[in-house]
């Protein structure tokens, strides 16, 4: 998900600068909708950005390497890309999966960074580019001004529409009334990056105090985090196990969002909300939000480590819920000053 809304930016910026150029992506089918929606037949709203999508379940196949089921979806997939004469790859994740995929287009043009996130992938580039910005997104604009020699303006991503999902969205908020919504996302890929849980139950009621509404996003297997949550506010703060679809959607409308590194971060920042970014073992200079306004805590005793320990970081647990308050109230008074 993170990768995904990393590379939006600079795809969106091509598409922008080169508004008749055909722009296919091939995707995981559960993050499909931060590019189209399932109703979506081409460009529009509901697929603002690219035109054409192939899902690559590559999940699944690392599962079922030697299922007849993989090996037919990969050689599908591998005859849809070779049948369209594309002129250049773009491998904006730098891994050798993605690397792999690229190269099953046939394309004599794949292009990707100098130094890869996984360097086995550099040996399936064609062209190697050397990339300067400190952000991945940044990276990634260098990569796409490479296709055809432009510079290229950071520009925000834009999102898919899903009627459905604005819908539902706007039949769960009609009872805030004029409340502004906080939205809290206690989760993180790994243990190391997941701030205590009963912290962000602190935070929950510090907003609630504010005159927030608070809404907590529990991803999969999430749901235990967002009870203690939900016990610890009285039942005040509400539970959601949301689509994609709606998750974005409700995204949309939050006035403020607080997470660790964790896609649904990259979301808020993609939709241009205020974000506070709790970090510990990954770098907010790489991969923290960007494009918005935020505020990111780190402790200085945080080290980059991208290890999957199941145990929250030494430095991450110095990071106190007193401290996540105070700057989410600088951060809610630099957007009411703009």
């Amino acid at each position: 998900m993170g990768d995904i809304l990393h590379a939006l930016p600079a795809v969106t910026a091509l598409r922008l600068a080169h508004p008749t150029w055909e722009i296919d992506w091939i995707v995981e089918p559960r993050w499909r909708a931060l590019l189209a929606t399932d109703e979506s037949t081409g460009r529009g709203p509901e697929q603002p950005i690219v035109d054409r999508l192939y899902l690559a379940p590559t999940k699944d196949w690392r599962h079922h390497p030697l299922s007849l089921k993989t090996t037919h979806e990969i050689k599908a997939l591998r005859d849809r890309l070779k049948a369209v004469p594309y002129n250049a790859v773009i491998d904006l994740q730098g891994s050798l999966r993605s690397a792999v995929l690229g190269r099953m287009s046939g394309c004599q043009r794949l292009i990707g960074e100098e130094s890869p996130r996984e360097a086995p992938a550099r040996l399936l580039f064609t062209e190697r580019i050397a990339t300067h910005g400190a952000h991945v997104i940044e990276q990634d604009l260098e990569l796409a001004s490479a296709v055809a020699g432009d510079v290229l303006t950071l520009t925000p991503p834009i999102l898919p529409i899903d009627p459905a999902a604005e819908a539902w969205c706007d039949a769960l908020l009609a009872s805030s009334g004029i409340r502004p919504v906080a939205l809290i996302n206690p989760g993180a890929g790994w243990g190391a990056k997941r701030w205590p849980v009963e912290r962000y139950a602190e935070i929950a009621c510090g907003l609630m105090g504010r005159g927030f509404r608070v809404l907590v996003n529990a991803g999969p297997a999430e749901e235990q985090m967002a009870d203690v949550i939900v016990k610890r506010t009285s039942g005040a703060a509400i539970p959601l196990a949301t689509s994609l679809q709606q998750l974005i959607a409700l995204t949309r409308r939050a006035a403020l969002f607080v997470a660790g590194d964790t896609g649904p971060l990259h979301l808020a920042c993609a939709l241009g909300r205020p974000v506070i970014g709790i970090y510990g073992p990954t770098d907010p200079s790489r991969n923290g939000p960007f494009g918005t306004k935020f505020k990111v805590l780190r402790s200085p005793l945080s080290r980059r480590d991208h290890t999957r320990y199941q145990e929250p970081e030494a430095g991450l647990l110095t990071i106190e819920p007193e401290e996540v308050l105070r700057a989410a109230d600088e951060l809610l008074a630099e957007v009411e000053a703009r």
